[in-house]
């Protein structure tokens, strides 16, 4: 008591300057959680690649497509003699065929594989389709004569990004009931050629439509996607994951989602996708259009470190409020609070998040909010009884925590009204500020 009497007092203006020169000094080590947030939330992606690898990455499927080698004849001006001569050569080229009409059926079976704290979610997808071929009757204005076509040559190719996920059953094309043999390779521009294709006789092309039917599966990991290509292609995805996340250039038609999983279903024409039903190799090396996909992502249904990271923007809300009330005691309620004591308050509080990050990484951000809430309301209260002198003071401080962390709780689930929520608060707070000192002198002493 005798050195409160000799230690001169402050002026209410000098300690709300140096309160808030304290909440700006903490943005430092605010900074430094939210760089360790970002620091381990890369560490988990390197993690859940790791734990991926091998399985099949994120895939994409086309196909398929239908090949014909075709005899073309080539002029070309050349000299002799001192004479420009013009000489015709044959050359082989391609011929691709999208299919009339394909309808692809994908059936997904995700599992959760994890390793030490880290998970991912890794699929394997069954593909069953079919699709229907037939030459257009204006061949010719491609440049292309049907006598030219080597129907006996025709390839049959597929789309798979990531081929090394092609495990298990090995897959199955018919054509026109017909299983035929298949090599690796030769996959359409949209899968960057990666894929497998089989050679066979289309000669029954020339006088009626092909029937093409499939099915292979295929391993991988976060998402699944289709590079249409066809006149009128329908893709419908089943799985029993309930928390996809639908990307890509085209979205469904029609989706059913529940906790038992989900269902949707694509329709896309050629006229959409800007592009052909007929295309030769020239044209196709030409082609500067973009690939058009449909994607579905198998997505955890929440991302700790996101939350995390986004809790740690409103750190300035707890430090600001908190801080508030200690001054009002200080300045009202007569309690005296050393800047150290403040200082002291604010490393509790962003405390609060490193401890969030560390427990959620283990036990899911619910359960780490909680434990990680109560550990720092129960600190800053009892050291609240010893700095204010009063447990019905630091009653209140606790009050105002469980209060604060209760609505930041609400802020991250309402992340379209957290904006909101946040400026009505600050208003409150600013009104309370204003009305209990209202008749405060903020230059007197003592």
């Amino acid at each position: 008591m005798q050195d409160d009497a000799i230690r001169p007092e402050r002026t209410p203006a000098i300690k709300m300057l140096f309160a808030m020169l304290i909440a700006g000094l903490l943005a430092v080590p605010l900074f430094t959680v939210y760089l360790l947030v970002y620091d381990r939330q890369s560490q988990s992606r390197t993690a859940r690649a790791s734990i991926a690898e091998g399985w099949g990455g994120a895939q994409v499927i086309a196909g398929p497509l239908l090949a014909i080698p075709y005899l073309a004849q080539t002029q070309e001006a050349v000299s002799e003699g001192g004479k420009q001569v013009t000489k015709t050569a044959s050359v082989w080229r391609t011929l691709m065929l999208t299919p009339d009409v394909a309808a692809i059926d994908s059936t997904l079976a995700p599992q959760v594989r994890r390793r030490s704290i880290y998970e991912t979610v890794v699929y394997e997808a069954r593909n069953r389709g079919s699709a229907r071929f037939s030459l257009p009757a204006d061949l010719s204005r491609y440049g292309v004569s049907r006598e030219a076509l080597a129907l006996d040559r025709a390839e049959l190719r597929f789309g798979v990004s990531d081929a090394g996920g092609l495990v298990g059953a090995p897959p199955v094309v018919a054509v026109e009931g017909r299983r035929l043999a298949l090599q690796p390779g030769k996959g359409p521009p949209a899968t960057g050629g990666s894929g497998f294709f089989t050679a066979f006789d289309a000669s029954a092309l020339g006088s009626k439509p092909l029937r093409v039917a499939y099915d292979y599966q295929v391993r991988g990991n976060g998402s699944l996607a289709l590079a249409p290509l066809g006149g009128d292609t329908a893709w419908t995805v089943r799985s029993s994951w309930a928390s996809p996340s639908f990307q890509g250039d085209l979205l469904p038609g029609t989706s059913k989602l529940s906790a038992k999983g989900f269902a949707a279903t694509w329709r896309v024409g050629n006229l959409a996708l800007g592009r052909a039903l007929v295309s030769t190799d020239a044209d196709q090396a030409a082609d500067s259009l973009p690939v058009t996909q449909a994607r579905v992502d198998l997505v955890t249904p929440v991302d700790v470190y996101d939350q995390v990271n986004r809790s740690v923007k409103y750190g300035f809300l707890f430090i600001g409020f908190t801080f508030m009330a200690f001054l009002m005691f200080d300045l009202i309620g007569g309690a005296r609070v050393s800047p150290i004591e403040l200082g002291l308050v604010g490393a509790g509080l962003v405390l609060f998040f490193v401890m969030l990050l560390a427990f959620a990484e283990v036990t899911g951000f619910m359960i780490a909010y909680v434990v990680a809430a109560a550990a720092i309301i129960g600190l800053l209260t009892a050291y609240s009884s010893a700095v204010l002198r009063s447990r019905r003071r630091a009653g209140f401080i606790a009050a105002l925590l469980v209060a604060l962390y209760g609505v930041l709780y609400v802020l991250l689930s309402l992340e379209a009204y957290s904006l909101l929520i946040g400026s009505l608060l600050l208003f409150a707070a600013l009104a309370g500020v204003m009305y209990l000192t209202r008749g405060m002198d903020w230059g007197r002493r003592g």
